[in-house]
């Protein structure tokens, strides 16, 4: 299967959940599971070329002069993690199903879950860091939603906010060191900066760009000093605790280091920071783990100290060392999840995961007691379960690894920390199952129904078939080992298997294992004095940290930024004019290389209206009915400018776009007052035009100056005018521009203008369904309808009109690649026509022949022009390439079809639904604010026999 499609599975499977909701949970669950094992099938096809040494690829460039492709690549690293992430994704679905109460959203949480999926496997594929860091920071994203997902709990909400904080501030460090390495490698193709050691190592950006990329790293995988997010994610449902916090999201920094393992190891500094961060958080997450009481909270710390192992190894640069991070992370995805699971097990059949409050399960809970011993004795390090043998492999590295001088520092540490996890899982299988069984349980504990026990049942078998047979895993563990070293170094010659002889890291590990048994027993006066010896709080320094971050921000952002447009206006206004005034006093400012031309006395008349008209806004803005015809004025001389300098086209747009605008503000002006308040001082107002006219000043300079002087570089515009009809087929530079050269800026500005009508019709439906619809229906029943009734006049007038307005916006549509027209110009005189339509007929009248609602219409505008841009990928060509050609048709003379149509048609669709959804919105409201509506628009009432008083001004 194609890489896309495995990586795209997840995105839009992402939709079926919701869509399947009113079906059930176990369609819910269904969906998601078959659009899991799709992608897990898709992956497996490509397991011969992984077995043969091969890489995969697949890409589509997309802008290639930035850089940025999508560009994917599957080699036996990104197998190994894609595997992890859809295969336990596959246990983590069908646990969920039982997991989860039906008070639960089932179509929310599996939508959730799926977009973190997608998100993990294309972090793990991506073959370009531009990509990977798109994908890193939905990884963050759909995390917050997850760990989030119980929103009533406030701990919940508390723990997402904390991981995306966390793990977001370290993404933007991240961000930059990408960025450094592409600058330095001259690409941002994965697979051509892992072949250029040599060159990053050398530069001196290697040391920055490292500490940036480590910071992404340390975050993402709880690393110290910013470990301590982890616990509180544990608020989140345990099938959301097992997937993203033991195999999968904690996994992506830890994917990260062994990705770029062969470009930034083998230097003092990787080993210095990896190796120490790494060390720390070992010993230190264990030590905290031993006096959790909480079984997730333990189990995060734990998870938080097997992560600091696996960084540990990566940081010694050494190819063993590699080897026995890629095998921890094997064995540590199996027993976790096993055991985060069976920690749900226990807290959803007993109501409590205190492990105080419990004991004396192995006899209520048999089946559950046996998965979580096979697993905490495998994280314990026992033999003849796979957790030994990477731990042995662990201690063997850290034997010969001297950290700052010291032969015994990293030994010490290892053992130590080793000596703790075996305490905590000893803890864990003693506390919880052996013992007396009580009486005071919050619920009586049994084993669940298979479909929650089976899921880790089936993660124990890993567990002991590679402890028992460690020889199946070997040639797997070192086919991604090969991936990790790349040509850095030479695969070590090591095996995987129980004996190793009386080496010294048997020793190390009877040490920690008997070491463990002894802290259990003195476990109760050890953790009297935890409780007693005072330590920081990470989450207290957490939150002060961040109290006072918002603190400094509201001080120095609030005397700015307050909300006041004029506040804005006048501080980026005196910026500009000061910056120019510098520059112009302080550069070369040479005498005008033209004189004034002469102005036509209809040149000056047009000028004279237009300055007036603006004048009189500025006098008269208060009066809001004044100012709106004053702006219509000064809207129709820019179009008769535009008209003067040859341009057709921005006539017809700024025309069409004044008409569709002042009946807008009609509308809205309809809930306002007539006048404005004065609410500003005579001081402010003074300082107001005192920068206006300093703006006004500053612009007419810079206007004077260019036009009097030959432009210092080449116009584009000459590009425009050799290429229109070469390459867009269109002898209409400006509609050729549009739906062509900058057809993305088109196509960015059709999804604006959809969303600011979506916005309007919203407020609206809040406030007609809010306290606003009592107060604009709490009329008497006797008050006089306004707008009942339409002049019939206006009425038969605007019925004939329509057709020919129709005609003329098809003509000016069809016209617009070789003449002045288009897509936007047609769509806002069909507006035109429509909204005729309203203000002739009335609101009922024309909504009640409404066949298609204006959503659908906006919809069907932006997927017309998004899949006529999609279509140019499938002759290879970037997003929103247009062709064209000439075909005849007898007996038609010759015509051309060029895809730039098609785009226009979206174009044409957006604009007519956006337009007649905002005016729809404004009706509405007017229509609950005034009257309702005859469905006869005449000026004769049809159900009454005698004609309707009038009086003068009534009903129009």
């Amino acid at each position: 299967m194609s890489l896309f499609f495995i990586v795209a599975l997840p995105f839009f499977g992402a939709l079926l959940p919701g869509l399947m909701n009113p079906a059930g949970r176990s369609a819910c669950a269904g969906v998601t599971f078959t659009v899991t094992l799709a992608a897990f099938v898709g992956l497996l096809t490509n397991l011969p070329a992984i077995i043969a040494g091969d890489i995969v690829t697949a890409r589509v460039d997309w802008m290639p002069a930035l850089g940025l492709n999508f560009t994917l690549m599957l080699d036996s690293l990104g197998f190994f993690f894609a595997l992890l992430i859809l295969g336990i994704g596959l246990l983590i679905i069908a646990y969920a199903r039982q997991y989860l109460s039906r008070n639960d959203n089932m179509g929310e949480f599996f939508t959730y879950l799926l977009l973190f999926q997608g998100a993990m496997v294309g972090i793990v594929l991506s073959d370009n860091i531009l990509l990977l860091l798109i994908f890193w920071e939905l990884t963050s994203l759909s995390s917050f939603l997850l760990i989030g997902y119980w929103k009533h709990l406030p701990e919940g909400r508390q723990g997402a906010r904390m991981a995306l904080t966390v793990t977001g501030m370290g993404g933007l460090a991240m961000i930059g060191g990408m960025l450094i390495l592409g600058q330095i490698v001259g690409s941002y193709d994965l697979s051509v900066i892992l072949q250029n050691r040599e060159l990053i190592q050398a530069d001196p950006l290697y040391l920055p760009a490292l500490i940036l990329i480590l910071l992404g790293c340390f975050t993402k995988s709880a690393q110290f000093p910013f470990h301590f997010w982890l616990p509180h994610a544990m608020a989140a449902p345990t099938p959301v605790s097992a997937y993203l916090h033991s195999a999968t999201m904690v996994k992506a920094g830890i994917f990260l280091m062994a990705r770029m393992w062969p470009v930034l190891s083998g230097t003092t500094e990787w080993f210095v920071i990896v190796t120490t961060a790494g060390l720390i958080t070992m010993v230190l997450g264990a030590v905290i783990a031993l006096f959790k009481h909480d079984l997730k909270a333990l189990l995060a710390f734990s998870t938080v100290s097997h992560l600091g192992l696996i960084t540990m190894l990566l940081g010694t640069g050494t190819a063993f060392g590699a080897m026995a991070a890629v095998f921890h992370i094997l064995n540590h995805a199996t027993f976790k999840a096993a055991l985060f699971m069976s920690a749900g097990i226990v807290d959803h059949e007993a109501h409590t995961r205190d492990i105080r409050r419990l004991g004396g399960l192995r006899r209520l809970m048999p089946v559950t007691f046996m998965i979580v011993m096979l697993a905490a004795l495998s994280m314990a390090g026992i033999p003849l379960l796979n957790g030994f043998l990477s731990k042995e492999m662990m201690l063997e590295e850290a034997h010969h690894t001297v950290l700052f001088g010291s032969h015994w520092l990293v030994p010490v540490l290892a053992t130590v920390g080793s000596l703790f996890s075996a305490a905590y899982c000893f803890r864990l299988i003693s506390h919880v199952f052996f013992g007396p069984v009580r009486d005071d349980y919050p619920a009586k504990p049994h084993d669940p129904p298979a479909g929650m026990w089976l899921p880790p049942a089936l993660l124990i078998i890993p567990v002991v078939v590679i402890g028992v047979a460690p020889f199946v895993a070997e040639p797997f563990v070192k086919l991604v080992t090969a991936s990790v070293l790349g040509n850095a170094a030479e695969m070590p010659s090591a095996h995987l298997k129980i004996w190793h002889g009386l080496v010294p890291a048997l020793y190390m590990s009877i040490i920690a294992v008997l070491g463990g048994l002894a802290m259990l027993f003195v476990f109760r006066p050890a953790l009297r004095l935890w409780d007693a010896v005072p330590r920081p709080e990470a989450k207290v320094i957490f939150e002060a940290i961040i109290t006072m971050a918002v603190k400094l921000s509201q001080v120095l952002v609030l005397p700015l930024h307050n909300g006041a447009f004029t506040r804005y206006a006048a501080i980026g206004t005196v910026t500009i004019v000061v910056a120019g005034y510098y520059a112009w006093t302080t550069g070369t400012v040479g005498a005008p290389m033209h004189d004034m031309q002469t102005a036509d006395p209809v040149l000056i008349s047009g000028w004279g209206m237009l300055v007036a008209a603006t004048i009189g806004m500025v006098f008269l803005h208060r009066n809001r009915f004044l100012s709106l015809i004053l702006m219509g004025i000064v809207g129709l001389m820019v179009s008769i400018g535009f008209v003067f300098l040859s341009a057709p086209d921005l006539a017809m747009t700024q025309f069409t776009v004044e008409v569709v605008t002042i009946i807008l503000l009609l509308l809205a002006l309809n809930f306002l007052p007539n006048n404005t308040p004065i609410e500003s001082t005579v001081l402010r107002r003074m300082r107001d035009v005192a920068v206006a006219v300093a703006g006004g000043l500053a612009s007419f300079a810079l206007a004077y100056y260019y036009m009097l002087r030959d432009p210092v570089a080449t116009s584009i515009s000459e590009f425009h005018l050799a290429n229109s009809y070469k390459g867009g087929g269109g002898t209409n530079v400006v509609n050729v521009i549009l739906v062509d050269f900058r057809g993305f800026d088109t196509f960015g500005e059709i999804i604006v203008l959809s969303i600011a009508a979506l916005l309007i019709y919203a407020l609206t439906e809040a406030l007609l369904s809010g306290p606003v619809r009592t107060r604009l229906l709490n009329r008497k029943p006797d008050q006089p309808q306004a707008g009942g009734v339409h002049p019939m006049m206006m009425v038969v007038l605007t019925r004939g009109m329509m057709p020919v307005v129709m005609m003329v916006g098809f003509y000016i549509f069809l016209s617009g690649h070789n003449e002045p027209g288009g897509g936007f110009i047609a769509g806002l005189i069909v507006s035109i026509g429509v909204v005729m339509q309203y203000m002739a007929s009335g609101f009922s009248w024309t909504s009640a022949r409404l066949k298609y609602p204006y959503h659908g219409v906006i919809g069907a505008g932006v997927l017309v022009a998004g899949f006529t841009g999609i279509g140019s990928w499938f002759v290879d060509k970037p997003f929103l390439t247009s062709d064209f050609t000439y075909v005849r048709i007898p007996p038609f003379q010759e015509f051309e079809l060029a895809t730039a149509a098609l785009f226009d048609v979206g174009v044409f669709l957006s604009v007519v639904g956006a337009v007649m959804l905002s005016l729809e919105s404004f009706s509405r409201l007017a229509r609950r604010k005034d009257a309702v509506d005859s469905e006869h628009p005449m000026d004769i009432d049809p159900s009454r026999s005698d004609p309707v008083p009038r009086t003068a001004g009534e009903g129009v």
